[in-house]
């Protein structure tokens, strides 16, 4: 996140918020940008579904799942072709804009729309509103991620700010909204094949380096798998054994029959868990972990600010802290790895990604000078304030560089055997798996089940009235669950909740992976739908 919310709240002129449901996914930042709207701020929604922010915003692009590229790509050829470019900030702190300016020359608002399946002057509107405000921010979450395109699609929405000029300004920015309330902490401290904390690349042999001497051991200079990677090379032969952390890859993966068959696969699989989920089924061993509530440590959320964790219960049982389990397996293993508190690994990070987190330490975080606020990294020292807005006077690679990429369809198109997209996503009253909110009685009350949203006019097509049962069938399985009857999806479109083991949307969903991040294409899957 280039901004803070707090910044987006109260900063922005225009907010564009493309394939985010804030207000059911993020509630807390939907109810900032419900207060942003009613002080005046524009609203732009760019999304399939008529979400519950649809009713305020000024401009809905409901646009065909899958093509947020070709939208981007038009927003920029309208902001180009109508003189709201930043010459200036285009000269001084970007390269390529001649050739994104040939590129995106085809991308006229009336091809875009009819790729989109949009009105062509709802696009030239947008663009002209978004170019036309002092300060604009984009807004984005796993309805851009989520496709085989995905890593062109926030590169595209990225070439939106470059350029009009709209990044390293208050109210401005590129802005993803984290799934959940540690993801960007997680890939902070490298969580990815090809990372070192701190994004140091395991290719960059100073970085390797320093590891190697602060470990004192040496380390594989092979970069190892994304996760989505690893149950084919599971099925390959390439991976006998997994240790699965606090993840339930059986619900929430694509393709829930590949997944368990390459579980079944495997010669050894071990689980940290609180609770027997349905991936925890499968496994040889189950560590019992502890939550939140029962350890120290930080949180990093989706604005960059590493806040502090603390300890609130003392749960009876045999459990472990998860830093403790994984210091007892390396010793096992045969590295001397000595038990540190919360505390110390936060001086070892703080030691090993300076800049990001070298200011950062838990005396820091509990001293009166930022205790409840945290600190937002960057922060490269101990008298460093942190970072509000990233690219300030200039990006980290120097020269901002434009994505190049051009619109092209999802993995898996309808036809006649399968006619219909679905997409799925979250509501307000489930949290990702159900592993804590399915065991809360009242969400269950209001919440509790399957279901998908189709329109009307399909469902009147096959039959299907509001709450009949409905059986749904990909290339990869069926499913039953019950029909939801409105206009928030358009004709030839649906939406389900994966939340919900009676009917889980990713027994039907494809493990089609975007090409650079791995993430899979939940957004777009076909199907075909019958009353039971």
């Amino acid at each position: 996140m280039t901004n803070s919310i707090d910044d987006i709240a109260q900063e922005s002129d225009v907010i564009m918020l493309v394939g985010s449901n804030p207000e059911e996914a993020h509630p807390v930042f939907g109810m900032q940008i419900r207060a942003a709207v009613e002080r005046g701020a524009k609203l732009i929604v760019v999304d399939p579904r008529d979400i519950g922010l649809t009713a305020r915003a000024d401009i809905h692009l409901k646009l065909k799942p899958g093509t947020n590229v070709a939208f981007a790509n038009g927003v920029v050829h309208v902001l180009i072709k109508e003189g709201f470019a930043d010459e200036a900030f285009v000269e001084e702190r970007t390269e390529g804009f001649e050739q994104l300016a040939e590129m995106v020359k085809e991308y006229t608002p009336e091809r875009v729309a009819a790729i989109c399946n949009i009105d062509p002057r709802d696009l030239v509107a947008a663009a002209r509103m978004y170019g036309n405000a002092d300060k604009a921010s984009i807004v984005y979450c796993l309805g851009v991620t989520e496709h085989s395109s995905g890593t062109d699609g926030v590169m595209s929405l990225s070439n939106i700010a470059m350029v009009s000029g709209k990044l390293g300004r208050p109210g401005c920015g590129v802005n993803p909204v984290r799934g959940q309330n540690n993801v960007q902490g997680a890939c902070d401290m490298g969580a990815a094949p090809a990372d070192f904390p701190g994004y140091q690349k395991l290719a960059n042999p100073e970085a390797m380096a320093k590891f190697e001497r602060a470990w004192g051991v040496r380390l594989s200079h092979e970069p190892g798998l994304m996760a989505t990677e690893c149950f084919p090379a599971i099925l390959d032969g390439k991976i006998k054994g997994m240790f699965i952390f606090g993840e339930d890859p059986v619900r929430t993966d694509p393709d829930t029959r590949h997944v368990i068959h390459a579980l079944e696969s495997l010669e050894f699989l071990v689980i940290d868990e609180l609770f027997m989920t349905e991936t925890a089924k499968f496994a040889d061993v189950v560590l019992p972990g502890r939550s939140y509530a029962e350890k120290e440590g930080t949180f990093t959320n989706t604005e960059r600010r590493v806040q502090r964790v603390r300890k609130a219960v003392e749960i009876d049982g045999d459990t472990m802290l998860d830093t403790d389990i994984f210091t007892e397996i390396m010793n096992r293993m045969g590295y001397a790895q000595p038990h540190m508190s919360a505390a110390e690994i936060m001086d070892e990070i703080a030691a090993l990604t300076t800049p990001p987190y070298g200011g950062v330490s838990h005396a820091r975080l509990d001293g009166d000078e930022v205790a409840g606020c945290g600190l937002q990294w960057p922060c490269p020292s101990a008298d460093h304030p942190g970072t509000p807005i990233l690219h300030v006077g200039e990006f980290s690679r120097g020269a901002g560089a434009y994505s190049l990429a051009g619109y092209r369809e999802p993995t898996e198109p309808t036809d006649e055997d399968y006619p219909f997209i679905m997409m799925t996503g979250r509501i307000l009253y489930h949290y990702n798996a159900c592993a804590m909110t399915g065991r809360a009685e009242g969400l269950n009350e209001v919440a509790g089940s399957s279901f998908i949203e189709m329109n009307e006019r399909d469902a009147a097509e096959l039959g299907i009235a509001d709450g009949d049962r409905v059986k749904v069938a990909s290339r990869r399985g069926e499913i039953e669950t019950t029909a939801h009857v409105s206009e928030k999806t358009s004709p030839g479109e649906t939406w389900m909740p994966f939340h919900f083991q009676d009917g889980n949307s990713n027994w039907l969903t494809i493990a089609a992976l975007d090409t650079i991040s791995k993430t899979p294409e939940y957004k777009v899957c076909a199907v075909r739908i019958e009353r039971v």
